[in-house]
């Protein structure tokens, strides 16, 4: 392992991922780079988010996706860019990717993923091409010979894990449930403060390069059926089980509009498709994250779930 550490350039670190990832590659003693859009500085929430972190040494640079003259100077600081916008800037990283290229000093690119593969996606015809789209940057970084690394996190925590999977709900049920399918399709939840432990950890690792890393963290990964069974405990009740079919949930995805229909296309690509788990993680030439760095100490779903009683 190289002992100088990768100087890293985060773009989105307002965002729920990109402070955690700010914050994990300064617990990491990296030096870390934000880029910032103007508009955010008087954006209370974020502005507040902004001053965290300059006060804890993270240096900032104004700019955006569409400045390539800007993204040169911030990239020509760096060894590493982390890019973590949300899914609906996915395709404004291209111009990104082209000053990459320019400058030819960046060692890593991680684009922004941190979601299941998209290239193991079973709903590609429902998912208004939020797969597509970041196949085609990983398309774009390999043509262009970037050194990379995707990370594959599959579900935030933050993100189904409050209301047990249950769309509309903003807390567990505590009476009744839904179970869409049988029940037994695994899907996989990650706190963000993880992802970002874990996607730190694989700058400099020479392992990593141009690998997909995936997270299955022991403790995280559970079907439907066994994370009702885990709530029932904590709650030390049986709750009425509803089942939805696989059907009657295409038929509830193709009724409601886009993008409110969205949630229940990433559940049935979890929990009926089983997306997330479907796949052999070795024989896909992937590499898991947790057992390339044990030293991580993760949330597991049942702490998680505690946090919710």
């Amino acid at each position: 392992m190289e002992s100088k550490k990768s100087k890293i350039l985060i773009i989105g670190v307002t965002g729920r991922l990109g402070f955690e990832l700010a914050k994990a590659s300064l617990n990491s003693f990296h030096p870390t780079f934000g880029l910032v859009r103007d508009s955010a500085f008087s954006d209370p929430h974020k502005s507040q988010k902004l001053h965290t972190l300059s006060d804890s040494g993270v240096t900032l640079i104004k700019g955006s996706l569409q400045d390539e003259d800007i993204l040169i100077e911030a990239l020509k600081q760096v060894d590493v860019v982390i890019c973590a916008v949300s899914s609906k800037q996915v395709p404004e990283q291209k111009l990104l990717i082209s000053a990459i290229k320019r400058v030819g000093c960046i060692k890593r690119f991680l684009p922004s993923e941190f979601g299941s593969d998209p290239e193991r996606s079973q709903v590609s015809d429902l998912d208004h091409n939020f797969y597509s789209r970041k196949s085609e940057i990983r398309r774009i970084i390999e043509a262009e010979g970037i050194p990379h690394t995707y990370v594959c996190c599959n579900f935030f925590t933050s993100f189904f894990l409050p209301s047990l999977v249950q769309p509309g709900l903003k807390s567990p049920p505590r009476d009744e449930v839904t179970i869409f399918s049988d029940g037994t399709a695994k899907g996989v939840f990650v706190k963000e403060s993880d992802v970002a432990a874990f996607a730190i950890n694989t700058v400099d690792d020479a392992r990593t390069l141009n690998k997909v890393l995936y997270l299955r963290p022991p403790g995280n990964v559970y079907s439907m059926n066994e994370l009702v069974g885990i709530w029932e405990g904590k709650i030390g009740k049986t709750l009425k089980k509803i089942y939805i079919t696989e059907d009657e949930l295409l038929k509830k995805i193709r009724e409601t509009p886009y993008p409110e229909n969205m949630e229940l296309v990433f559940i049935y690509s979890a929990f009926v498709k089983g997306d997330h788990t479907y796949f052999k993680i070795e024989s896909s030439g992937g590499l898991e994250g947790t057992q390339l760095y044990p030293q991580i100490t993760y949330t597991t779903i049942s702490e998680s779930l505690d946090t919710l009683l």
